[in-house]
């Protein structure tokens, strides 16, 4: 099955089974056409099996789907269920379909024990890593499976390929980025200037902001960079781009009510990636006017990236010395895990679920809740690898903003 087929292949099984799903009666023609329409298993009776029997207590539970080539268990529900809420079970307990999973894989003997546990309501997969139980499951909406197939392909494939295609989009982004950087540097006046390539990567990081704001709907409107470059002759890009940038980094109840309607469109972004206003942007051309409006843009969707990635790529791109040595390096997702995990994040998510997601009172949650957030706020970790050595606090979800407590 080629790309596009299997592209069409994800779009018809999605449209079909839009707004269907009844747990007792469709679950196993729902992953018998999803396995052999999309992914291609000729016999896919003979790929999954389904209802395998597990004895808990005194009690006869039934495995919804399990694939023993690729480990992996399903916990199948209707279309009606939440797949992150408790549902109540036979002993009265209140289990989530990830929950009720952990409980039969306890029963199960060690060689089949599953490497994915997928939690489904006919509208989204939740996937779970079991090598990390306790961490955020990866969802998959079956509208987007058009778009997002790839990241399913782990059930017929026992490779990661979901990070394979992940690190080939941002590695396909990195080399547009190269290409920017190239077109846009022997336009300046002093190319060798340290200075001028400190200007020339913000000017780079600011265009990756635009590209990909556009395309994952930060602007609020598909293609609204694009359209608003358009407008202007390739001699006129960078007062065009000047304009912009001094938009961005303005509030708007400070913009001048009179401003331009297709300035005044884009939001205020904060953090200070706009703030410079120094920064040097030299006269473009219409080389790389077509490189921005067609290649970064029309061509290609930057909000497929994983940012995870795409960072160290972007930064080896816009590296002078890494460039020169034609070398990309990155640390992938699981080596990051395999240091961190150990050392404090493996215990951080423990306590976030025994005393948060775990607790049902309210007025506890609260409090373990802002306890929780204080803490993760007084973190620090030295990171000796860095090439300068820095102290610095952990980017996480929960923030402190104007001395009160909330999450991001």
């Amino acid at each position: 099955m080629t790309e596009k087929e299997q592209i069409n292949a994800a779009k018809e099984f999605s449209e079909f089974w839009k707004d269907k799903g009844y747990e007792k009666g469709q679950s196993q023609t729902f992953w018998l056409q999803l396995l052999s329409q999309v992914y291609g298993i000729e016999k896919p009776e003979q790929f999954i099996e389904f209802e395998d029997q597990v004895h808990i207590d005194k009690n006869t539970g039934f495995i919804d789907g399990y694939i023993p080539s690729t480990k992996v268990l399903i916990e199948q529900k209707s279309i009606d269920k939440d797949l992150r809420k408790g549902i109540r079970q036979s002993d009265g307990s209140l289990l989530n379909p990830f929950q009720q999973a952990k409980k039969y894989i306890a029963e199960l003997p060690l060689s089949r024990h599953p490497k994915w546990v997928i939690t489904c309501n006919f509208k989204s997969f939740l996937v779970y890593d079991m090598e990390k139980p306790n961490g955020e499951p990866e969802e998959i909406l079956l509208k987007d499976l058009k778009k997002e197939y790839y990241r399913l392909q782990f059930i017929v494939d026992s490779e990661n390929t979901n990070l394979k295609k992940e690190m080939e989009i941002s590695i396909q982004a990195g080399e547009l980025v190269g290409k920017i950087y190239d077109e846009i540097l022997p336009l300046y006046r002093d190319p060798d200037n340290k200075e001028t390539l400190k200007s020339l990567n913000m000017l780079c990081v600011r265009l990756v902001f635009c590209l990909y704001a556009e395309d994952a709907g930060l602007f609020g409107k598909h293609q609204m960079f694009h359209d608003y470059l358009s407008r202007y002759e390739a001699e006129d890009l960078r007062e065009a781009l000047i304009k912009l940038f001094k938009v961005l980094d303005t509030k708007l109840e400070d913009r001048d009510p009179y401003m331009k309607p297709d300035l005044a469109q884009f939001p205020y972004v904060n953090g200070g990636l706009f703030a410079e206003e120094n920064i040097e942007i030299p006269m473009l051309n219409e080389r790389v006017k077509e490189l921005l409006l067609t290649k970064a843009s029309e061509d290609f969707d930057w909000s497929d990236i994983s940012p995870t990635i795409f960072g160290a790529v972007f930064e080896s791109t816009l590296n002078p010395e890494t460039r020169r040595s034609g070398g990309m390096h990155y640390t992938s997702i699981e080596n990051i895990h395999k240091v961190i995990d150990p050392l404090f994040l493996d215990e951080l998510e423990q306590e976030l679920e025994q005393k948060i997601l775990n607790v049902t009172t309210s007025t506890v949650v609260k409090k373990n809740v802002a306890e929780f957030q204080d803490k993760l706020s007084k973190l620090k970790f030295l990171d000796p690898a860095c090439r300068k050595w820095k102290l610095f606090n952990r980017n996480l979800p929960f923030f402190k903003k104007d001395g009160k407590q909330s999450i991001r």
